[in-house]
C-alpha cells in the first residue's frame, strides 16, 4: 500500500488517467486535500470543501478478473466503504444506491428524515482498462464526506461522518483505515469470493416500488436484482422487465 498526497489536484481520477498505469504499483493511492474539478457519477461535479473530506483515487491491477466480471470490483469497493462506515455509525443503516454510491438512512425518525430518508455520504467512480479478455488496471475514485458540515444547496440530501457522529476527525488515519477495508475486500475477491449476494442485501430499494425516469419516461418499478454485467434489473408496474445501464435510468427523489 502506497499513498501519494497532494495539496490540490484538478481531479485525482484525471491525474491517474494520464499516467502509464502499468508503471504504477498495485494498491497505490493518490490523495488530494482539494479537488478543483472532482468528478462524480454521470459526469457530475463532486462538491467538497478543501481539507474536510477524503477525495482520492486508488490504482489496482485486478488481472485475475475477466472483463465480463468487472462489476465484481464495483461490488467489492462499495462493500468496503460500508465496512468502514459501520465502524463509526450505529445511528443509521448503510445502503448502496446502484451502482456504487453510499447512502445512510437514519434510524431516529424526524420530519426531515421522513421526507428524505436516505442521505448521500460517499460517491465512487470505477474506470477500467482491458487487456484482451481481462482487466489490466482500474482507477477507483472515492469521495467520502468526513468533516464537512454545510453543503451547497444544489447537492441532493448530503451528509457526512461528522454530521452523523457529532465528531471531527483527522483525515490520514481514516484514509488508512478505509484502505485496509478495501484491501480486505479486494483480497477476498482475488481469492474467488463473490460479493454479489452481500451487495444485494445492501442495495437501496431492492424489492420496493419507487419512481424512476427510464430513458424519457417516468415509471414506477421495483428492483429485482442485477445481471452479471452490473445492469439493474427492474419490473415496472405495467409488467415490463427492464435491464438498465447507468445512463438509462435514474431514481426520482
Amino acid at each position: 500500500m502506497k499513498i501519494e498526497k497532494f495539496d490540490s489536484l484538478e481531479s485525482t481520477n484525471k491525474y491517474c488517467e494520464a499516467l502509464d498505469l502499468q508503471q504504477v504499483g498495485d494498491f497505490t493511492c493518490f490523495w488530494a486535500l482539494e479537488q478543483t474539478a472532482g468528478i462524480g457519477q454521470r459526469g457530475n461535479h463532486w462538491a467538497s470543501v478543501p481539507g474536510k473530506n477524503l477525495t482520492f483515487s486508488l490504482v489496482l491491477h485486478p488481472t485475475f478478473l475477466p472483463a465480463d466480471r468487472q462489476f465484481k470490483l464495483t461490488e467489492a469497493l462499495s462493500l468496503a466503504v460500508v465496512d468502514f462506515l459501520s465502524i463509526f455509525n450505529s445511528q443509521s443503516s448503510i445502503h448502496i444506491k446502484w451502482p456504487n454510491d453510499i447512502y445512510v438512512r437514519m434510524l431516529n425518525t424526524t420530519a426531515e428524515s421522513e421526507r428524505h430518508p436516505y442521505k448521500k455520504i460517499c460517491g465512487t467512480l470505477v474506470s477500467t482498462r482491458l487487456s484482451g479478455n481481462h482487466i489490466s488496471a482500474a482507477v477507483c475514485g472515492i469521495g467520502l464526506n468526513i468533516n464537512q458540515l454545510e453543503f451547497p444547496s444544489w447537492v441532493p440530501h448530503p451528509t457526512s461522518l461528522a454530521l452523523l457522529t457529532g465528531q471531527q476527525y483527522e483525515l490520514e488515519p481514516l484514509l488508512r483505515q478505509l484502505l485496509q477495508c478495501i484491501e480486505r475486500r479486494y483480497n477476498d475477491l482475488k481469492s474467488g469470493s463473490d460479493p454479489e449476494a452481500e451487495y444485494l442485501t445492501r442495495l437501496m430499494n431492492l424489492g420496493v416500488p419507487a419512481p424512476y425516469k427510464y430513458k424519457e419516461e417516468e415509471i414506477t418499478a421495483t428492483i429485482t436484482g442485477i445481471d452479471p454485467y452490473g445492469h439493474l434489473l427492474l419490473e415496472a408496474t405495467d409488467g415490463r422487465h427492464l435491464s438498465c445501464g447507468m445512463k438509462e435510468i435514474a431514481l426520482l427523489s
